[in-house]
């Protein structure tokens, strides 16, 4: 579809006041996109695990007005959260023309993560597919003949002009984002679900979120692939990032466990590696990053394991790993892993299938 198949040419239907409520999950990419164009496009595709028990929920008050423009407040575990407001306005303001009821009403938005706010989980991703799919449940009031198709897909949309990642938040499990000729139907609009047959190896695959550190990034996502332009590096790794999709999408199929493994970490250090070498230069992982990573490697190394790490940009682990392993991992993390991470602080995952209506 294209973005002018989104535009809304709306009745005058009106809903005086109301709520809806949705929790959308956060996401894991195994192939990451870092670097974007245009408003919120990638320069690369990607592919992520959706998660399970990482995730917002938004819970999006209405009500009819006759001013002009954006009312909204925000309101974070309860305490209304002006920092917020900004990246709202400018939301609203990408979204108007498709969404133009949005200026008829005064929202409150009441919203609660299950993980630590700006901690490297990608809070920007699942809240902001949850807030887009409260404003789908709005439009779908006004427009009942609406498909479900077209809901998950217009809210992805929605989602990505709030935070790119975020438009693969809103289903799952696996989920690409971004036009991709050997992936069909991919596109750069809004993510869609990875339409391939996966090998049993990968069905309910787990992902234990290690804390290292809970405080806010150091650099935005934002800030970070803004940092692609004019990159040394950014013309080779879009092309790795499309290369390794092709190769990712040979190992899901074959179930391959040590060719994960070795794209998987290898995305994780590649992105990182972005940071480090763009300019300024940012080192995003911390001390404890690295004892885990190296700690992850000599577990493998010892057992039969296929437990392996991912990283987002931040300093905290992302340990992925087979459901069969589970209570293996679980005790290495508590026994090994659990020291490295700020007050002892993880979080037990697993692959999820996306957002759900409240």
């Amino acid at each position: 579809m294209s973005e002018d198949s989104f535009v809304l040419h709306l009745n005058t239907a009106i809903l005086s006041a109301g709520s809806v409520s949705w929790q959308s999950p956060s996401n894991i990419a195994l192939v990451k996109y870092w670097g974007k164009h245009g408003e919120q496009l990638p320069q690369n595709a990607s592919i992520s695990f959706t998660l399970s028990n990482c995730h917002t929920t938004t819970i999006l008050h209405y009500t009819q007005k006759e001013s002009e423009g954006f009312e909204f407040e925000v309101y974070l575990d309860g305490q209304k959260e002006v920092g917020f407001e900004p990246k709202i306005a400018s939301f609203f303001k990408r979204i108007e023309k498709y969404v133009p009821f949005i200026t008829n009403y005064r929202f409150k938005i009441e919203t609660s993560n299950s993980f630590p706010h700006s901690s490297g989980i990608a809070s920007s991703a699942s809240g902001m597919s949850a807030l887009s799919l409260c404003i789908m449940d709005i439009e779908r009031q006004l427009s009942p003949e609406m498909t479900e198709s077209y809901f998950m897909q217009k809210a992805s949309f929605l989602s990505r002009l709030g935070s790119g990642s975020a438009c693969r938040s809103l289903e799952g499990p696996l989920i690409v984002w971004g036009a991709h000729q050997d992936i069909s139907n991919s596109s750069d609009l809004y993510g869609t679900s990875y339409p391939y047959e996966v090998h049993s190896n990968f069905q309910e695959y787990q992902d234990t979120i290690l804390l290292v550190d809970k405080g806010e990034k150091q650099v935005s996502s934002t800030v970070g692939h803004g940092l692609m332009h004019g990159h040394a590096f950014a013309k080779a790794r879009f092309t790795q990032a499309h290369d390794n999709l092709v190769q990712l999408k040979e190992v899901l199929a074959s179930g391959d466990l040590d060719a994960f493994i070795a794209l998987v970490e290898s995305e994780a250090l590649t992105l990182h590696a972005m940071m480090m070498t763009s300019h300024p230069y940012f080192i995003l992982m911390k001390p404890n990053t690295l004892e885990i990573i190296n700690r992850i490697w000599e577990y493998r190394e010892n057992t039969d394991s296929k437990v392996c790490f991912t990283l987002d940009a931040g300093a905290n682990v992302h340990v992925l790993y087979p459901k069969k392993e589970t209570k293996e991992i679980h005790l290495f993390i508590e026994n090994e892993l659990s020291k490295f991470c700020q007050n002892n602080h993880y979080i037990n995952d697993s692959v999820g299938n996306g957002a759900k209506k409240l």
